[in-house]
């Protein structure tokens, strides 16, 4: 069960919808967001929630029987958008794009890329700065001074900056070059960093674990907004299979089932997703006709040159290609 408070509740009322939970066995965890306070309450009997429903300072009441509460759509009577200020808004009728290389390189090829992006509308630039590499023989970035010369480049031109952090410790740092955090796929059940995540005001896309379920991609998401960050952006990335054909088995289902169960917007990244070029934008085509709320994929002045990932990098003429179809199948959708 969810109880949204007036953020005005006095400290009386207070006590008094907690015994009332208390008398109903009822264990009950306090939630602040950004916008609004919380009671999730665990219990094992059901109670008429309008006993507690009429108690002065509640402001709604919902019953939601899945084990991520928050971030289900039982709840909710919208889906969620995230307001990245300057017009970027993902989620609830909004579709995002954010396209850039895998990793930061240099400032040549962050002039470039951005060049790239103001050409063909893209709000958003994505770059790796800290890369979890497979290999510790492999480029696993820049750093902070990747980007920092990321930022210099994307703020004259209000382009929105979206990069992985790896650990809690870093977020301080990156915080004022940031505009959305991502969680990684080899990070999306690293607690600690979702709950450092949950403590800060910007936006956090949680990408689904190299294996993991969509249950466990929701609950990764619910560390977030129980320590009080309701700005999150939910990612399919594809999952490890037997297949060995492409990178990854990018879970086209999960698109339509994470937008059925829970209210948060859905990115697709079919870059990861299938790991191979020319594959890349049909199925980012086709994520947006399954439901998505936004693409994310990797873009290279030369694909063949990249430091990282360039197998399933699109060059700048497939990506505008790709920029203009997907304003095509908005205009349908």
């Amino acid at each position: 069960m969810i109880i949204q408070l007036h953020k005005n509740i006095k400290a009386e009322d207070l006590q008094i919808i907690l015994n009332t939970l208390e008398t109903h066995k009822y264990s009950v965890t306090k939630v602040k967001t950004q916008f609004e306070n919380y009671l999730i309450c665990i219990g094992k009997q059901d109670v008429d929630i309008r006993i507690i429903g009429h108690l002065n300072g509640v402001k709604d009441i919902h019953r939601v029987s899945d084990n991520y509460k928050l971030v289900s759509s039982k709840w909710k009577t919208e889906n969620t958008k995230v307001d990245l200020g300057d017009d970027v808004v993902i989620g609830n009728g909004y579709h995002g794009l954010m396209a850039g290389p895998c990793s930061i390189e240099s400032e040549e090829q962050v002039s470039k890329i951005v060049g790239h992006l103001i050409k063909n509308d893209i709000k958003i630039m994505r770059g790796g700065v800290y890369k979890p590499r497979s290999s510790p023989y492999a480029f696993r970035g820049l750093g902070i001074e990747g980007l920092k010369m990321m930022h210099e480049q994307c703020k004259p031109h209000n382009i929105k900056i979206i990069t992985e952090v790896m650990q809690a410790s870093q977020i301080k740092e990156m915080m004022g070059y940031v505009d959305i955090f991502q969680v990684g796929a080899r990070n999306s059940q690293n607690y600690n960093l979702l709950d450092a995540l949950g403590e800060i005001d910007k936006p956090v896309m949680i990408k689904r674990g190299i294996s993991g379920t969509i249950d466990e991609l929701l609950n990764s998401a619910e560390y977030i907004f129980s320590k009080g960050n309701e700005k999150l952006l939910l990612c399919e990335r594809g999952i490890r299979t037997f297949e060995t054909m492409y990178r990854n088995t990018f879970d086209i289902n999960a698109i339509q089932i994470l937008k059925d169960k829970s209210h948060l917007p859905v990115i697709a990244d079919p870059s990861h997703g299938i790991g191979i070029r020319e594959y890349v934008p049909k199925l980012a085509l086709a994520s947006l006709v399954a439901g998505a709320d936004g693409i994310i994929y990797e873009v290279h002045d030369k694909p063949e040159e990249a430091l990282s990932d360039g197998q399933q990098t699109l060059n700048f003429i497939e990506s505008e290609t790709l920029a203009k179809n997907i304003q095509r199948i908005k205009a349908l959708l």
